[in-house]
């Protein structure tokens, strides 16, 4: 059967309860691959074959849906033994080797629920409207879009900076929205600019080059030890340094919004949309 090639656009994950990895992955967790995708050898007969999926040693661990969803399978068969699967729009997650399953059929779900608990070894598998994609590059793309989330502090798992102090941005009044507008478009969002289809303007970029030149001169970086949730050691003292990036990293994202969809946050009259397009004009 030949593959079918999808855009990119049309790969991309939305979720209104955010994103969650599907297992643990830490220094007290640690999770092999023990089985690649593709052309492998069996690891019992040493036979060619096409592995469909990635097999990892797990350890029973703790297994979470990674958005919302619904389980659209539960049951056993003689390759995978007990499996669980979810549906996340056009994609179907499938857990196998697992030891217990914790969902019936049609249970919906949202990101973080745990809905089964690994055997030794998991089968990790996905597929993109039917058809069979990479395990890895799925990973890869929903870490992504985690740590997006996560620099706005509004994903579900930890903040990606925890000052312990109030972080204020120009944005608070409408905050509830704005993050189900990231939950739907950020992704979006974010591939444009890798992509150079969406260009943040010139002025921005120099106002948040200033803000951290600033922030440079002050001696903010490096205050604490350096950890994924905060790799730049920030304290309180930066909160507010914090916040002025923040409100130009969410600005430009809400005039993405608007000038490519027309989308606005509801409560907003025809002046403030004007100087949000004239604050972040890209030109």
């Amino acid at each position: 059967m030949e593959n079918k090639t999808f855009d990119k656009k049309d790969m991309l994950l939305e979720s209104a309860s955010g994103f969650f990895m599907p297992f643990p992955g830490d220094e007290e967790h640690d999770v092999e691959i023990l089985l690649g995708f593709g052309e492998q050898l069996h690891p019992s007969t040493r036979e060619k074959f096409n592995h469909t999926g990635i097999d990892l040693a797990t350890g029973n661990l703790p297994l979470f849906a990674i958005a919302t969803g619904t389980v659209v399978g539960v049951g056993n068969d003689a390759i995978h033994e007990n499996f669980i699967i979810t549906r996340y729009g056009k994609y179907d997650v499938k857990y196998g080797h697992v030891s217990e399953a914790y969902c019936n059929y049609g249970t919906h779900v949202k990101a973080g629920q745990q809905i089964a608990k690994s055997g030794g070894i998991l089968h990790f598998e996905v597929r993109f409207d039917g058809q069979i994609i990479d395990p890895t590059d799925f990973l890869k793309m929903l870490y992504s879009n985690i740590m997006q989330l996560s620099v706005l502090s509004i994903n579900n798992e930890a903040q990606f900076v925890d000052l312990n102090v109030p972080i204020k941005t120009d944005y608070d009044a409408d905050q509830n929205e704005i993050i189900q507008l990231m939950l739907r478009w950020l992704p979006e969002y974010m591939n444009e600019l890798r992509t150079g289809s969406y260009h943040t303007s010139d002025l921005v970029e120099a106002q948040l080059r200033n803000i951290f030149m600033q922030a440079a001169e002050k001696n903010y970086f490096f205050e604490s030890i350096p950890s994924l949730s905060n790799p730049l050691g920030l304290s309180a003292r930066s909160s507010l340094m914090a916040g002025k990036a923040q409100s130009l990293l969410i600005g430009d994202f809400l005039n993405f919004l608007g000038s490519r969809h027309n989308i606005f946050v509801s409560t907003w009259d025809d002046d403030k949309k004007k100087v949000l397009s004239a604050r972040f004009q890209t030109g």
